[in-house]
């Protein structure tokens, strides 16, 4: 007598998210929400948000030693939301968001309203064809400068970790 096999076919696995990564534990639990703000698409506003957003983590003890990296991927990355992403309209936001972890360092998250971008089609500015170029750094900047950078939501979003320095 044989047996019928029945194949079940499986919904496909959803990958999950991870929370951390080897190089940046951070749990999520003890994250906690100290900046939330979102701006016009205005270059007065990201001088706004950057200073005020700057002066809160070095109050609380949020920073790293190393808050000139983390001031200057901010910039970089909230001038490429308002550029690129929302293309200079004012009627467009900028959301960011700072969470610290006190034990662990500091997460931004930079969000735009824009149509995103493939990260992966970002020329790479070493390369002696984009070395005279006057713009295209802010990507490679960022993750040079911080510890992990994320992009999501079909490039509209960046995170940017930084631990604290031992």
């Amino acid at each position: 007598m044989s047996r019928a096999v029945k194949t079940v076919k499986r919904a496909p696995r959803r990958r999950a998210v991870p929370t951390r990564t080897a190089e940046f534990p951070m749990q999520k639990a003890k994250l906690s929400l100290r900046f939330l703000d979102t701006i016009p698409s205005t270059f007065d506003a990201l001088e706004d948000v950057v200073a005020r957003l700057m002066t809160l983590a070095r109050e609380l003890k949020c920073d790293s030693g190393h808050m000139e990296h983390v001031e200057l991927a901010l910039r970089e990355a909230l001038a490429n939301a308002i550029i690129h992403g929302n293309k200079q309209d004012p009627d467009k936001n900028v959301v960011v968001r700072c969470f610290c972890q006190h034990d662990r360092g500091m997460l931004l998250v930079i969000e735009d309203e824009g149509p995103g971008f493939n990260p992966g089609k970002v020329p790479d500015p070493t390369k002696a064809e984009c070395l005279l170029e006057t713009h295209g750094r802010g990507l490679f900047l960022m993750k040079r400068l911080m510890d992990h950078v994320r992009i999501s939501r079909s490039g509209r979003r960046v995170t940017l970790l930084k631990r604290l320095a031992p």
